[in-house]
């Protein structure tokens, strides 16, 4: 399967696991809101909420069974790295109330201004890293 349709089928599946959680469970398929739930109180969407990060986690074993290999992910940062941007990630989701998922794929979908805000806000940030961690902050 070529990068272009795996990119593409994969945004498409994505927007369908969205889409559904919201017309059958009138909920945003916001990643951070759904693990914070596991990981707070014990509510009635528990269960829920353990099934769709389930189903997350277990997308690279279903792709191994498809295509009889396992997804291609090339990392080279450093752990340190790793921990301190997922740390970094974790306090920005917080303090924006939602994640890249529920901002940029839901939000956006709804055409919410604060969504708008908050994508804009999370692209501009990553243009300005991208160049301060390989340009040296010149273009």
């Amino acid at each position: 399967m070529g990068a272009y349709l795996a990119a593409a089928l994969g945004g498409a599946l994505i927007g369908l696991s969205a889409s559904l959680l919201m017309l059958l469970n009138g909920r945003i398929a916001g990643i951070s809101g759904i693990v914070g739930g596991i990981l707070g109180r014990k509510s009635e969407r528990f269960g829920q909420d353990i099934a769709f990060v389930g189903g997350l986690l277990l997308g690279p074993l279903a792709y191994f069974f498809l295509f009889g290999r396992e997804p291609l992910v090339q990392i080279s940062a450093a752990w340190p790295v790793l921990i301190v941007a997922g740390l970094l990630v974790g306090f920005g989701t917080r303090m924006g109330s939602g994640c890249t998922s529920g901002h940029g794929i839901c939000g956006m979908a709804r055409l919410s201004p604060r969504s708008l805000v908050a994508v804009s806000i999370f692209l501009g940030t990553a243009v300005l890293t991208v160049l301060a961690a390989h340009h040296g902050g010149s273009l």
